[in-house]
């Protein structure tokens, strides 16, 4: 198993009721632990807020422009996001601003992309929603026109969806820069993943509803001749941590991520605990496979939480 690795989710919109100059000061107080002590950051790709409590007008990070921003001003640190859709960027201009970005930073960037998932975001944009199916056929065919144009001098594909005719990027990444699918969709976007991926995450979930997507990301790697040791996992989600089990019981009980959003219920995949309790719950994910971790801290803008982390659990989980 490789080594455990411990990502911090960049929030792209604040969660108090900071302008968006705090909100700045915020990201950047919290930044100055994270690059000494998390291996990498993450920010997602969402033109408006992605939580269904937050109003549009709340100040938003463009995806893109902000990690971008970010791996210049944090040099230590690897960058990614959680994760880009498909559908926003044709996958030949994406293959050359990836390539662009992983050359000037020295190689600290994964490619972390999906399908895509929020219609009212798709719509407001401007963009066509296809149904799921579509969706992730483009995903398949989006990520062979990345990984070809990554490595070949010259690339032509005639899909279904997307053509390129004789196109070249140049310079090339070196190293050539992992790609994480994301998505659980055991029928179709786990199987992109068992055939593409280098790294695979789905977020918010149970010990137990990990292992099974795991059972399910096996099996398609056998059906397409894959190994399935090759795939790295990771595993996203929320942690409260706090030095008493109450203070973190209180962090997230009282927190809009946990109390408005199902995804990430209190007593399911989030969390909580002490420094010792954290240490344990990902221990039971390391047992099954997961050797990266990337974490939204739901006491930000407070930067207690990522702290006491960067100081007591992850040196005990490397």
């Amino acid at each position: 198993m490789a080594r455990v690795s411990f990502g911090w989710r960049i929030p792209a919109f604040p969660v108090d009721a900071s302008d968006a100059p705090a909100f700045r000061k915020q990201i950047s107080s919290a930044m100055e632990i994270v690059q000494d002590t998390f291996n990498s950051a993450w920010i997602s790709d969402h033109p408006l807020p992605w939580a269904s409590w937050q109003s549009p007008n709340t100040p938003n990070l463009e995806g893109w422009t902000a990690l971008t921003y970010y791996s210049a001003l944090y040099n230590k640190l690897i960058f990614g996001h959680v994760v880009l859709c498909n559908s926003y960027r044709n996958p030949a201009l994406l293959a050359k601003m990836t390539a662009t970005l992983s050359f000037l930073t020295g190689g600290r960037f994964v490619l972390g992309i999906g399908a895509g998932w929020k219609e009212e975001e798709y719509r407001a944009y401007g963009y066509e929603y296809p149904k799921p199916s579509i969706r992730i056929a483009q995903l398949e065919e989006g990520v062979q026109i990345i990984k070809r144009m990554w490595r070949e001098d010259r690339v032509t594909f005639h899909g279904k969806y997307f053509h390129v005719e004789d196109v070249s990027c140049d310079p090339k990444p070196d190293p050539v820069p992992p790609i994480m699918i994301g998505g659980g969709g055991e029928k179709l976007t786990m199987k992109v993943a068992a055939r593409y991926a280098d790294w695979w995450n789905c977020p918010n979930l149970t010990v137990d509803q990990y292992r099974h997507k795991l059972e399910v990301l096996r099996g398609h790697c056998n059906a397409v001749g894959r190994s399935y040791e090759a795939i790295r996992k990771v595993w996203l989600g929320a942690i409260a941590i706090a030095k008493t089990e109450r203070e973190a019981r209180k962090i997230a009980s009282g927190n809009p991520f946990v109390t408005k959003e199902p995804r990430f219920d209190a007593y399911g995949p989030t969390i909580i605990g002490t420094p010792a309790k954290v240490v344990e719950s990902l221990e039971r994910f390391k047992a099954i496979g997961v050797d990266y971790f990337i974490f939204r801290f739901l006491d930000f803008p407070r930067i207690t939480g990522t702290k006491l982390f960067s100081d007591h659990v992850i040196a005990a989980l490397k």
